[in-house]
This record gives structure tokens, sequence and C-alpha cells, in this order.
């Protein structure tokens, strides 16, 4: 690496790189399985982290952890390095920090109920239009008291309170159906069958503990253990989304740089596209346009181009497209819409390529320093410093047992949240009740006894319980919720 220039590989003619600077244009890996995407994407990810670059990259096949153990010599690399005109390859494992939903493989990641929000929760419990709704109002009810849901029992006791209360509460939020509710109480217990109710809780996932350096000034490499998690592959890719939608909320605005902040890879993209509904997809346009600006380069890996939405692709400046074989009508079309997607190169024909790539070979396009596309190159790529393969279970133990976050991240913690609050305020609930019963008897009365005046209107005491109800609940945790553009909460810390 010179200039922070990344090395892809060469061609014979000459060697092919990727302008780290411009890793914030993003980028698309594709390719059949077993052409050479995951270590291209291990070949990224290591030069990414010795350019002090920190990365974040889901490990679905178990394979990645091989970026902290140091790679070994073999005379297929030594053939491959004096192909590509590599002199110095020094053998070197990256700084690693492992990350597990599930807690087993690497330091736990959770989140809270009202840190993901309502976008991503309801795409998630593949919820209808009208029980999106219900769950929008349940969250901005919590949120305009200031009232965090912790975990999956505190929203069920809110989704419970606001049917309890629907009428009381229709004027101020909407209407509520006990049905809706019913029906999301449902998807949760399924979420929780899933495995999905481990996620949620605390202490949550700190962002900026995805984003740190070692003492020698690499960047670490955040691996995210997904080999059970990707068998649940709407809860793998929604928790991808919400970690983008976190980076996207919490970062300061950067602007072009001359390297990025942070190297997101979205493996197995599809599933995060393969059924988002249209207004999700738009919204999921959006952030990776905006997260540009806040430093953060996204690279979605996936077997063909068109698993990615044509607005999403778009932005996708960076390009390395491993084989395709085209056995079938369908596979025909993903060949050429890739090859549509490259500027063309008059030296052969790119549709042709495609289906003729080896394993390991690749075409590359990537984005010069004023971003402009380079014509597609056929490409060798380059072998990873680090380790082929896993890490033995030993290793990957002994890095967790000395990481500085293991103390942060061992236990959870189930502090007082809405499911306690509201039981509490319950009573009080009940007692307003019967002070509203007395007091609308007692202003029957006095209307009866009363003149009719010209004045202006006294609101009822029934119009004032149902502006006052939601205070009853509240926690008085300090201020309103404000929420981004995928329901991320917005300026926490």
């Amino acid at each position: 690496m010179t200039n922070n220039n990344i090395l892809l590989g060469g061609n014979g003619d000459r060697q092919i790189v990727l302008n780290a600077g411009m890793a914030n244009r993003h980028g698309l890996i594709t390719g059949a399985t077993g052409t050479g995407k995951t270590v291209t994407l291990q070949v990224l990810a290591e030069s990414f982290s010795r350019l002090g670059v920190p990365v974040f990259t889901a490990d679905v096949k178990g394979d990645l952890s091989g970026l902290a153990g140091a790679g070994k010599a073999h005379p297929k690399i030594t053939e491959r390095l004096d192909y590509i005109k590599i002199d110095a390859h020094d053998f070197e494992p990256c700084p690693v920090l492992f990350w597990d939903v599930f807690g087993k493989h690497g330091h736990s990641v959770r989140t809270t109920v009202s840190e993901m929000g309502p976008t991503l929760l309801a795409n998630l419990l593949e919820l209808n239009e009208t029980q999106e709704g219900v769950l929008q109002i349940a969250f901005s009810l919590a949120d305009d008291e200031g009232l965090l849901l912790l975990d999956l029992k505190d929203l069920r006791a809110m989704l419970n309170w606001v049917a309890d209360n629907a009428k009381d509460l229709e004027r101020e939020y909407g209407r509520v159906s006990r049905q809706s509710v019913t029906a999301i109480l449902r998807r949760l217990l399924t979420l929780e069958e899933a495995g999905g109710e481990i996620f949620f809780g605390e202490p949550a996932l700190h962002i900026e503990d995805l984003m740190q350096n070692d003492f020698s000034g690499r960047g670490v490499v955040s691996i995210l253990d997904a080999t059970t998690l990707y068998h649940s592959p709407r809860i793998y890719a929604t928790f991808l989304l919400w970690l983008l939608s976190e980076l996207m909320e919490e970062l300061p605005e950067r602007g072009d740089a001359d390297l990025p902040k942070l190297v997101f890879f979205f493996d197995e993209a599809h599933l995060l596209f393969s059924h988002a509904p249209k207004a999700l997809l738009e919204k999921i346009t959006q952030v990776v346009r905006l997260i540009r600006s806040k430093g953060v380069g996204v690279f979605f890996v996936t077997q063909y181009p068109n698993d990615v939405p044509d607005q999403v692709i778009g932005q996708l400046g960076n390009r390395i497209q491993h084989a395709l074989r085209a056995f079938t009508p369908k596979d025909r079309k993903a060949v050429k819409a890739a090859a549509e997607t490259f500027r063309e190169n008059p030296a052969f024909d790119t549709e042709e390529m495609i289906s003729n790539l080896g394993v390991g070979e690749a075409l590359i396009s990537t984005l010069d320093e004023k971003g402009v596309p380079s014509m597609v190159e056929k490409t060798l790529m380059s072998p990873p410093r680090s380790q082929f393969g896993p890490v033995s279970e030993a290793e990957r133990k002994k890095i967790l047992a000395r990481s500085p976050l293991k103390s942060k991240y061992g236990e959870a913690v189930d502090r007082e949240s809405a499911y306690e609050l509201l039981k509490k305020r319950e009573e009080e609930l009940i007692k307003r009740r019967e002070e509203q019963a007395k007091s609308e008897e007692q202003e029957k009365q006095a209307k009866r006894s009363k003149s009719r005046s010209g004045g202006s209107r006294r609101q009822g005491v029934g119009e004032a319980f149902a502006k006052s109800i939601a205070r009853a609940i509240g926690s008085r945790l300090g201020k309103q919720i404000i929420r981004g553009i995928l329901g991320s909460i917005m300026g926490k810390g």
C-alpha cells in the first residue's frame, strides 16, 4: 500500500489498486459461491486495518476469524505474488474483536427495543401496515414521556397498557384495536422462539467500541460471528441495518477525507433487500447516500448484482465481480446485468469474461481520486497476509480473555424499566379513573344547575384526562425521544 492505495491484485501488465479515500463512496463484491468473495473481503479488511481504519464485518461461514491469525507461506501463494509483482508480503494477524449476538463466540451484542425503533422492529416482526401503525403509537407514547423500552417484556407491557387504555388515548394518538395488539404479541412470541429476545437488553452496544485502534495505530477489525444468526435471516439483516442506522445517527458530519472513519461489510446482502417493503427500501437508500458524509464506507457482498436494488447499486462506486456461471436463462440474465454495470474495456467482452473467470480472479472497477470509475480490468486477486480459514477455538478464547471490553459486555443488566414502571402506575391510574368518574358526575350536576352562557367552552374533565393519561405512566427520565430516518434514537449520550 502506498499513498492510501490498497493493492487488490494484478493482471501481468499492471497492479490494480483501490483508492482508500474513495471507500466512503461504497462498493459491491459479487460472485458465485466458491469463487473468492470471502478472501477478497479478508484482503480488504486487513488492508484497511493496516491503514488505521477500523472495520466491521459479519462472519457467516466462520472463515473470517482467520484475520486474527498470521498466514503461512505456500508455493501457490508465492506463485501468485510473483505474478502480481508483490515484493514485500509479511504474514501477520490483524487486531480483532469478536462479537456474537448469542454471546458464545464473542462479546454479547445487545440493543434496547427503544434504540432499535418501530420501523426496523416492524420489519423484523413482519407486521402489516395496520399493525405497524399500532406499534408506532406504542413507541410514540413511550417516546413522548422519555420512557425507554429496554427489552421485550417492556414492549409487551407497553402494548398491553395501550390496548387497555385505547379509548382514553384515541384523541391524542389514534385508534388502537385489541386484535392488532394481539397479533403483534403473537409475533413477539415467534421472535422469542427464534432466539431474538437475547438481542434486546443491556448493556447495549456502544458504536464507538466498533471504531477502535490498537497501540500501533492499526484499525481494529470487529467480527460478528453470524454462523448461528444467519439461520434467522430476518434477524441477521435487521441487526446489520440497525448498526448502519446507529452509525448514521451518532457520528458527526465529516465529509470526504483521506481515509474513511469506518468500513462496514454487509455480507449476504440479498437478505436485506429480498423482503423489505418499498417504504423501507427508500429509507435504506437514503441511509446509504447520507452515511458517506459521516465517513463510513459500506461494501455489500452478495452473489448477483441484481440482488441489490438499482437505486442502491447506483451509489456503489467500487465494483469487484468474481465469476458467475450462466447455466440457466436466469443466470445468463444476471451475467448480462453484471456486465452492464462496468465501464467497458475494449480489450475483452465483459459479459463473456464474467463466465470464464477462475477462482481468485475478478473483474474490477474502482474510483479514482476525482470519483471517476476506472475501465474494468481482469485481475488476479492478492492473497491475504492473515490466516486462510478460521482460527482455533482455543485461540479465539485467548483473544476474548484479553479483550479490554470483556467486563463491559460480560453480564446482562436488567434495571427498572417500562415493565416495572407501568406496574407501579396501574394503581395511580385506577385512582385517576375513580376521580374522573366522580368529577364527571359533579360536572353533569353543575350543568343542570347552571344556565347557558356565551363564554368560551371549558375543557371537559374527560378530555383533560385523555390528555394527561400518558403522563400517568411516565418514568420522568427527562426529555422526549427524537428519532432519525430508520427510527434510531438521535442525540444519545
